[in-house]
């Protein structure tokens, strides 16, 4: 059914501006209130305001939002009828021709830019990374997701029409842009317990991601030409943050006792790091080399960002709790998400800041998108103070280390040319490819059907350096079904592994946190 374009008189459109503008622009006192009507409804329809097919107003109530007579709209429409701009239907309105060629909007994924020149040097910068995209439907061996599937769904049902009941008044208006309070009181308390993080609700932040936690954090913190370590290889996207906001990254090897740098390397304003589990590798830093960064840290005055993005989902033994409790100079601003343990469109994520950046963060968080949903953030606050946020994860770490075994075990008994990295926890593993590979195999898996988020793109090369990463993909199995592994791993299987990489294949896109 056809919506009309002014339901109500209480609604301004763009056909009322047009109509006054006219009379402003031609002069009211020579120009009757019909032609006026005429030239509004042929500018509107030649501008795209409205659009084929469109239902206008009925005469009665366009007479009154104009404050005209009936009969003045009436003349008008039967004219613009007459030139063809116009369909009137008895007993069912008047609408726009169909049979104009007219403005259409451009189409999705379409640029109305000319050319990238006229994008800021930070434009051009973030263009240029080729972003973080997430698969949009769980496929094997997209990386990064939950299993939707075994989501308590009811229960976050419940939970929200709760919420509405009770609180749907306040939920509905602007928020803290701090966070609802009381949902930053359940992060703490959770954290404290759980990962030995030392902090109160008020250092609590919450964002819609850890990404945009990082583009908060990089447009604070650093100026163009500030060194920034990173791992190698190391979340890429963490690299477009900091390069995009000009840093000059300064890429730091990872080897079994995580992130390994020499006395060679500048002092950085800054470290990003994921200490638990190394993103890709799955290693975890050892604590002789968390002490050693936190005391270099303290004497050359460097931040650190501990990205904790899925220390929730370990399986083999305990993980280190985090390096935020060891600091005792407030120099970590750590960082977890929702979207791993929960549902990724849910949207929130938390940062724990030093006191010094709390003020500076919630300023910074009032220019950009002003705070996350009230509504998803009181439901989760409850979904954590209710139990149900623990017995989930309980339910999904069994759940996924039993997804993460059997990968393992199809991997050995069907393909010898992969070597999967085993991962103490996590959503996917890392697995290697032989030498040279990556790039074909990678295009005869996507023609078999799987996807396969390559490793290559993980490892930074400075401009003018020789490109030095490793063959590999990073394999998810969370949100994959025992058999849906075993059958995306026989189409593995029964690639050719000998052939020679053919010439012009492009890098795919690796997914965001």
């Amino acid at each position: 059914m056809m919506r009309p374009i002014m339901p109500g008189p209480a609604q301004p459109s763009a056909l009322i501006t047009l109509f006054e503008n006219t009379g402003a622009q031609e002069g009211a006192a020579t120009t009757g209130l019909r032609d006026r009507l005429c030239a509004a409804l042929r500018k509107a329809i030649n501008t795209g305001a409205l659009t084929a097919g469109q239902r206008l107003p009925s005469s009665r109530m366009l007479a009154a939002d104009l404050k005209v007579s009936r009969i003045t709209v009436e003349a008008a429409y039967a004219q613009t009828e007459a030139e063809g701009y116009l369909r009137r239907h008895t007993g069912k309105g008047t609408f726009v021709s169909t049979s104009l060629s007219l403005p259409s909007a451009p189409r999705k994924g379409t640029t109305t830019a000319p050319s990238l020149s006229r994008l800021s040097l930070r434009g051009q910068k973030i263009v240029a990374t080729g972003g973080c995209r997430d698969p949009q439907f769980p496929v094997a061996f997209a990386a990064g997701s939950p299993d939707l599937r075994a989501f308590p769904l009811k229960t976050w049902k419940q939970l929200t029409a709760r919420e509405l009941r009770i609180h749907g008044e306040h939920l509905l208006g602007y928020g803290d842009p701090q966070g609802y309070l009381p949902l930053r009181e359940a992060i703490a308390s959770y954290l404290q317990q759980s990962r030995g993080v030392v902090c109160s609700a008020g250092q609590i932040m919450i964002t819609t991601s850890s990404q945009q936690a990082l583009q908060l954090l990089a447009m604070l913190l650093i100026d163009p030409a500030d060194k920034v370590w990173l791992e190698q290889p190391g979340y890429l996207g963490a690299r477009n943050a900091f390069a995009s906001a000009g840093a000059d990254i300064c890429a730091i090897p990872v080897d079994c006792e995580g992130v390994n740098p020499t006395p060679d390397f500048p002092t950085p304003r800054l470290m990003y790091l994921t200490p638990s589990h190394h993103y890709p590798t799955g290693v975890s830093l050892s604590l002789p080399r968390r002490l050693h960064l936190l005391d270099y840290a303290k004497r050359h005055g460097s931040w650190i960002i501990e990205d904790d993005y899925d220390s929730e989902l370990h399986y083999d033994g305990r993980p280190l709790p985090a390096m935020q409790g060891l600091d005792k100079h407030q120099q970590v601003i750590y960082l977890g998400t929702f979207s791993k343990v929960l549902f990724p469109s849910l949207r929130l994520a938390y940062a724990v800041l030093p006191p010094a950046l709390v003020a500076p963060m919630v300023t910074l968080r009032t220019v950009s998108d002003g705070h996350s949903s009230q509504l998803m953030q009181a439901v989760t606050a409850e979904f954590m103070h209710a139990g149900h946020f623990a017995a989930h994860l309980r339910f999904s770490r069994q759940l996924y280390h039993s997804r993460r075994d059997h990968l393992l075990h199809q991997i050995k008994q069907k393909i010898s040319w992969l070597t999967p990295q085993v991962a103490a926890g996590g959503l996917q593993l890392a697995a290697h490819l032989p030498a040279g590979q990556e790039a074909y195999l990678s295009t005869l898996a996507a023609q078999a059907g799987v996807e396969t988020p390559r490793l290559s793109p993980l490892f930074f090369t400075e401009a003018g350096a020789t490109s030095q990463h490793q063959d590999g993909w990073m394999l998810g199995f969370s949100a994959l079904t025992p058999a849906e592994i075993t059958a995306a791993v026989n189409r593995l299987a029964s690639l050719n592994v000998q052939a020679t990489s053919p010439p012009g294949v492009t890098e795919t896109s690796l997914p965001a946190r």
